[in-house]
C-alpha cells in the first residue's frame, strides 16, 4: 500500500506541478483557455503558484504527513474550482480536464489515509 501511495502521489505532484509551470511560463495554449474562461489576467500568476506550491506540498508530505493533507485538500479544491470556472464559462466539454488533474490527487490522500 505504501508503495501505491508513494507513486500516486509522485504522480498527482508532477500533473499540478506541470499545470503550475505551463501557467506561470504563459503557454499558448493555456493562456488561450483562461482567457476563454474569462480568469481575469491578474488571477494567473497567484493560480500557477498555487498550483506549483501544492506540488511541492505533496512531496513534502511524504515525509511531514500534515504538509501532504494540507497541499492534497488545497489542490482539490483549486482543482473542483477550475472545473466550476469552466462550467460557468459554458465550456462543458472542457469540464474533465481539471478533474483529470483532481483525480490523482484524491487517489494520494485516499491511498495516504489507508497507508
Amino acid at each position: 500500500m505504501r508503495t501505491a501511495y508513494v507513486v500516486v502521489t509522485l504522480l498527482a505532484a508532477l500533473m499540478a506541478g506541470f499545470s503550475g509551470t505551463v501557467l506561470l511560463m504563459r503557454a499558448q495554449w493555456i493562456v488561450q483557455a483562461l482567457t476563454d474562461y474569462r480568469v481575469p489576467r491578474g488571477w494567473w500568476t497567484p493560480l500557477g503558484v498555487a498550483k506549483a506550491a501544492g506540488a511541492v506540498g505533496l512531496v513534502v508530505g511524504l515525509f511531514v504527513p500534515v504538509v501532504g493533507v494540507l497541499a492534497g485538500v488545497g489542490l482539490v479544491v483549486y482543482f473542483v474550482g477550475a472545473a466550476v470556472t469552466v462550467a460557468r464559462a459554458r465550456w462543458y466539454s472542457h469540464i474533465p480536464f481539471p478533474l483529470v488533474y483532481a483525480a490523482p490527487v484524491v487517489g494520494a490522500l485516499v491511498l495516504g489515509y489507508l497507508a
